[in-house]
């Protein structure tokens, strides 16, 4: 059959794991495809909240295998407390959570890089989770990271000890930070062995035979599109490719084997840690959206930046990512707002224009804004697309207009009924 892909069009913390989650029922297979534990896919099930950095988010659903693909870059400490969670809540898992042989350790040091080279910079931080992930990324390219597969070989303790010593060397070269590595490395062999109950496979053999076997699929991705190293605000970006192109080297599928490409989107914009926000509000208006969507960070647990909704950024994912539909969520955040504003295009350089610029780091930007009335209701007892306000459906029209794609989907608040297809 084909791998329908979901992912997020601006800067994460869409609600793509609610989506996920939603959508599940209808695929054989749902498989993470790149990114590390700075996810923070949040799913609510009747009155429980679960928070998934790592395992995919069609886990909720019984019949469904879930795959971590080899682009992913694993933490073994954060996978073994997550299904702790798992068998706490009392859920079937592991015989339907398989892991690459080829996805990429973060092992304890990396984090304590990590750390070092944040703090390193002061004032020119990047917002780094310090999870590890970018110096696991800079191994796996550098040629010498540790693969999940590695974890069964007999030579692994002199592998990573080689790894470890190259890591603490390059931690001289930075500001002495507190980090505690005689813990760390306590609890990663630990969590190895929690691991191990885990079945490792050739993910790309196994993938592919399901599709040759008609199996429906879903490649989940993590983050935002705006944080994917090529084509994001670099250099504030994550360490892997969040669109579309990730799908292929993350999980070893063919490009033609992508049929439904289901771009998540707010109604609002976010972001956490530094880097540009071109339609970020500091005033009374984006601490009531962030009061309002309850935008604090799943992995960070900081408060998230808040702003007006982005065409011109919009636009750009929409075209990296070939979005076929788009999901609308949190609609129901700006239930309270007497106006409404979006960002039709920019000024910068003494023009007017929809490409984001080269450097936009760099570039002052001043959003060109068309203005909304507000529905002044609220959309928590709508149960259907067409009963949502008319001017909630004149948003979500000029929306689809502008974007030149079909918004297929509203959701109106955090739990799994509360989404509208169009």
């Amino acid at each position: 059959m084909a791998v329908d892909v979901i992912l997020g069009l601006q800067w994460g913390d869409e609600g793509k794991g609610k989506i996920v989650d939603y959508l599940a029922d209808q695929y054989d297979l749902v498989c993470r495809f790149q990114g590390g534990p700075n996810a923070g896919h949040t799913i609510k099930i009747q009155d429980k909240k679960f928070i998934l950095h790592t395992i995919p988010s069609g886990i909720f659903r019984a019949h469904i295998t879930n795959i971590i693909g080899n682009g992913v870059v694993l933490d073994p400490i954060t996978l073994s407390k997550e299904m702790n969670i798992l068998d706490q809540a009392g859920i079937e898992y592991k015989h339907r959570l398989l892991i690459s042989s080829k996805a990429h350790l973060i092992l304890p040091t990396h984090r304590y890089l990590d750390a070092a080279t944040e703090a390193s910079k002061g004032q020119s931080r990047i917002g780094s989770t310090l999870k590890g992930i970018g110096p696991a990324y800079m191994d796996k390219t550098g040629r010498n990271g540790l693969r999940v597969g590695d974890l069964l070989t007999q030579d692994f303790k002199s592998k990573y000890n080689n790894i470890r010593e190259k890591h603490l060397n390059l931690v001289k070269l930075y500001p002495e930070i507190e980090f505690d590595l005689e813990v760390q490395e306590s609890q990663f062999f630990e969590s190895i062995e929690v691991l191990k109950q885990l079945k490792f496979i050739n993910s790309e053999y196994f993938i592919n035979q399901a599709l040759s076997e008609g199996k429906q699929i879903l490649a989940e991705g993590a983050q935002g599109s705006m944080l994917d190293i090529d084509f994001g605000t670099y250099p504030f970006v994550t360490s892997s490719n969040t669109t579309s192109a990730g799908v292929c080297s993350g999980l070893g599928i063919a490009p033609n084997k992508i049929r439904e490409v289901i771009g998540i989107a707010k109604a609002y914009c976010t972001r956490v840690g530094s880097g540009p926000f071109p339609t970020e509000l500091l005033d009374e208006t984006g601490e009531k959206l962030r009061t309002l969507g309850h935008e604090v960070g799943a992995t960070t647990g900081r408060p998230r930046r808040c702003g007006w909704l982005d065409i011109p950024q919009l636009q750009y994912t929409i075209m990296l990512n070939g979005v076929t539909q788009i999901v609308l969520t949190k609609m129901d955040v700006l239930d309270t707002f007497e106006t409404i504003q979006i960002a039709h295009s920019y000024r910068y350089d003494h023009k007017e224009s929809n490409e984001l610029p080269f450097d936009i780091v760099g570039k002052p930007i001043d959003p060109v804004y068309h203005q909304f009335e507000g529905w002044n209701t609220s959309l928590d007892a709508i149960t259907s697309y067409q009963d949502l306000p008319s001017k909630a459906l004149q948003y979500i029209e000029t929306l689809e207009s502008r974007l030149n794609t079909r918004i297929s989907m509203v959701s109106t608040g955090p739990e799994r009924h509360k989404l509208l297809p169009k």
